[in-house]
């Protein structure tokens, strides 16, 4: 800081007093700028004026670190159980006055009520970070953003696999925590900020001003939000029956389970309501001793929503004692059946 001063003699007019500030700035003044501001004073002694008294005073601007992480798109990313590579996407936007680094960490909740919805119980794997560098929606995996200026953002993806044997409704929540770092140094992470002990004269101290986020507290340097994963699972459940169609007694009138019978198999998948389309389904049955594959009257249908062969739509496979039938996508609360006849040997 810099003044100058001087003792004025008698005054006999009121003292006329301008004040200049050069430049003028707003709200947000990038740290590390000089502000001067300087004072005239005129008068006159006996009528006559006197040279005017100047004063000036300059200080330079503190470093306000401020940021926030927001989930983007404010909605789940819903998974089906063993998916890989799924992504949840949040935004980091500088508030600071500076251009700063900002250490990237990815971390799983344990427990709790979800980001957006439900409550978290379970979590990912292969966790990694990905930033849109240059804002062209390409994403390259990083540890930490480099040089964000004041109020730009940055768009940041977690990227998880999902485990095998989830249900539907169960919720993975990641949060996604970026702590301020010194920039200015291209390609590096900068060092951490922290609150500056005291007010040094002409020289960038630094005031850590965040908010409170979801995992960390105010005034720390660094903000953390939450985005969910959740799962839409197929239900499936298969059902396999038999019915005698005629035996080589008493035909089709009460047949029995009796050697040289005809007996009708029907295998039906079903998919509960309110899960997940079940697709690439196949089936396969080998045939146990004791029973043949009977073709000379039917082969094996499939694709029907019933135990009726008359509603099934397509042939499966017979080959060397199994049945194969690659089933349509099984949608929410349908079922799709496979059948086929045998003779007890």
């Amino acid at each position: 800081m810099k003044r100058t001063s001087k003792l004025l003699g008698a005054v006999s007019a009121l003292p006329l007093i301008a004040l200049g500030a050069s430049p003028a700035f707003a709200e947000g003044t990038n740290a590390g700028q000089t502000i001067q501001n300087s004072v005239s004073v005129s008068y006159s002694v006996g009528g006559v004026s006197q040279n005017d008294e100047t004063a000036t005073d300059e200080f330079v601007v503190d470093r306000k670190v401020n940021v926030t992480v927001a989930e983007s798109g404010g909605e789940q990313t819903i998974v089906s159980p063993g998916a890989v590579s799924r992504i949840t996407t949040f935004s980091v936007t500088n508030l600071s006055n500076d251009t700063l680094d900002f250490a990237l960490t990815a971390a799983q909740q344990a427990g709790g009520a979800g980001g957006i919805t439900g409550t978290d119980n379970f979590d990912t794997s292969n966790v990694t970070i990905l930033i849109d560098r240059n804002g062209d929606g390409t994403f390259v995996e990083a540890t930490f953003i480099d040089e964000l200026a004041a109020d730009a953002s940055v768009s940041v993806q977690i990227r998880s696999d999902i485990p095998l044997g989830r249900a539907t409704g169960d919720v993975a929540t990641v949060v996604l925590t970026a702590q301020a770092h010194a920039g200015g140094s291209s390609g590096s992470q900068g060092a951490l900020l922290e609150n500056s002990d005291t007010n040094t004269v002409n020289a960038v101290d630094t005031v850590l001003a965040d908010a409170e986020g979801l995992t960390d507290g105010e005034y720390d340097g660094a903000f953390s939000a939450a985005d969910d994963y959740v799962v839409s699972a197929a239900a499936l459940s298969v059902a396999k029956t038999s019915t005698v169609l005629s035996d080589p007694v008493s035909g089709t009138a009460n047949p029995k389970a009796i050697p040289g019978a005809v007996i009708e198999y029907c295998i039906a998948v079903s998919n509960a309501a309110g899960s997940a389309t079940a697709s690439g389904v196949t089936v396969t049955d080998s045939l146990p001793t004791g029973i043949s594959y009977f073709d000379t009257a039917t082969v094996v249908r499939m694709n029907g929503p019933t135990c009726d062969l008359d509603d099934a739509t397509t042939d499966g496979l017979y080959n060397a004692g199994t049945i194969t039938g690659s089933l349509e996508d099984i949608a929410a609360g349908t079922t799709r059946t496979v059948i086929f006849q045998a003779t007890i040997d």
